[in-house]
This record gives C-alpha cells, structure tokens and sequence, in this order.
C-alpha cells in the first residue's frame, strides 16, 4: 500500500457491522490478491493497529485471540479471562472455543488449567462447559432454596463452601439469579455482593462478582469496567480497546447511557481525555458521538 489514508479506515471500519467488515476482507482479497489484514498490519501501529485489526475479526475470532494473548507468555491476564468468560452466551463461548482450537490448535480449557489454579480455575472451566441455563423461567421455590444455601455456604459457618456458590452462580439463569438474589437479601439482610466481597478473594472473588453483575447484554458491567480503563494513571489501553471493539454494534447506546447514569460524565468525554491522534478518532467514531 503507497501511504495510509487513516482517515478512510476510520470512516469505513467504524461505520460497518462486523459481516459487513467481512465482506470487505473478501472484496480487498479479490481484488489485489492480499490479506487486508496483513497489509493494514504492516502499515499501521500502536493502539490504532491493534483496534483496526481487531474490527477486522469475526467476533468469536477476536474473543479467542483475545483469551490467547491473555494466557501466553509470562503471567495471565485474569481480568480478560473473566470478562470474557462471564458475559458471552452458551453459544458465543461454544463458538470462541472452536476457534481457538482452529487458530492455534490447542485446547481452551488445558490452557486456562495450566494457567490458573484452585476454585478460580474450577469456575473459569464451568464457564467454558457452556451449560448455564439460557432460558428466562423462576423457579420460586429453586430462588428460595438456593438463597438458603448460599447463605449457609457462606455467612452461616466459618469458612465458605466455595462450591455452592459455583454450582448456583455458573448455572441459573439470570431471571432465577435476581430472584435469588433477592430471597438472599431477605434472609442475611446483605446483598449478595456484599456476602462475596466477605467470604471471597483475589480473582475468585472477582469472577463470582463479575457472574453476579453480568446481564445477558453485558450492559451492568460495562461502564465499570470502561471507567477502570479510562482513570487513575494512564488508560488501561487493552480494556478500553477489547470492550469498544467487541461491544460497538450490540449494546453501545446502553452503555453509554448506563455510563453516565453512574458517573455523570459521558464516555466520549472519557475517551477524548484519555487517548490521541487517530487511535482517540476511532474511538469515538465507535462511541457513536457525545450523546
């Protein structure tokens, strides 16, 4: 490619659904007989590279590209593990983990058990089983039950029975989890996040969290975990890129209402602070403006 016209990746990429984005791949292949990607690649850098690249991939490619880097080399980057693992669909991890096998020929799980440990690992893999009841039925009586168990799994004994808490929170379905949410409220007098906060720690107590808060749309979490990206000392750049990248064309509008609700700033004024030159543009650009 004879220099980089930013300003059109941006216009184009931005503005696209992500079949649209494919179909672009194919038509650029087609026609010059190169990989887009690749010669995007070797003309691009930094943070602006890395979300072009990333709008340029199938969602379940991205999210297995995403969990690969976050697990090679020298340490693990749980939070990535969570994110990701907590707020997709049965059929999302199911697809994500077929990918990553293709991509990199290697097995999901074996990888996250090599990586991580104890009651965390044990979590992150019912996760990955892709089992979590999808349906939106409350069964009063189960609500009752499990509120029940969680409660004496934890703030009822010395000790938690950390398993309890996997079996409910990795299986119901959200409608049954804020019913028992609730039932768990009448009977400690603490919501249940409190209760975790207490009896958990480290990344254990961060997935159970995050589990707990994830909606199906992802849209509870989001604006938390956008404003950890965007404060204290510098942007925590890969978040904020794998949270506007995977999330533009689902539930944006959402998020940025939601966003503003909790912090009552809006999340283009957050992202125009806090990054630059043509990797700020495109954020914004999938922001989808001020409002």
């Amino acid at each position: 490619m004879l220099g980089t016209n930013e300003a059109t990746i941006i216009e184009i990429l931005a503005h696209r659904t992500i079949a649209q984005r494919q179909s672009i791949k194919e038509a650029f292949k087609r026609s010059v007989g190169k990989d887009l990607p690749d010669e995007l690649r070797s003309e691009l850098t930094g943070n602006f590279e890395k979300v072009v690249l990333g709008l340029l991939m199938p969602a379940p490619v991205y999210d297995a590209y995403e969990l690969r880097n976050a697990i090679k080399g020298a340490g693990t980057d749980e939070a990535c593990l969570i994110e990701i693992l907590a707020s997709r669909t049965n059929d999302e991890i199911r697809a994500l983990r077929t990918c990553y096998k293709t991509e990199y020929d290697r097995d999901l799980e074996e990888d996250i058990c090599g990586d991580t440990s104890g009651m965390f690992c044990r979590v992150l893999v019912s996760l990955l089983t892709a089992g979590r009841d999808e349906s939106t039925t409350v069964n009063e009586v189960q609500a009752v039950q499990d509120a029940k168990e969680l409660y004496e799994a934890g703030e009822a004994r010395w000790g938690t029975d950390e398993v309890k808490f996997l079996t409910v929170l990795c299986v119901r379905n959200r409608n049954h989890l804020l019913q028992v949410f609730e039932e768990y409220r009448k009977i400690s007098g603490r919501d249940i996040e409190d209760s975790i906060k207490r009896e958990m720690s480290g990344c254990l107590e961060d997935v159970l969290l995050a589990i707990g808060e994830y909606d199906p749309h992802f849209v509870n979490h989001s604006p938390a975990l956008l404003s950890c990206a965007v404060q204290g000392l510098g942007t925590t750049d890969s978040i904020l890129i794998r949270v506007m990248v995977s999330r533009a064309e689902i539930d944006m509008v959402d998020i940025k209402a939601e966003f503003l609700k909790m912090y009552g700033k809006t999340l283009y004024s957050f992202i125009k602070g806090d990054t630059s030159g043509d990797y700020r543009k495109i954020l914004l650009e999938l922001c989808g403006g001020e409002k």
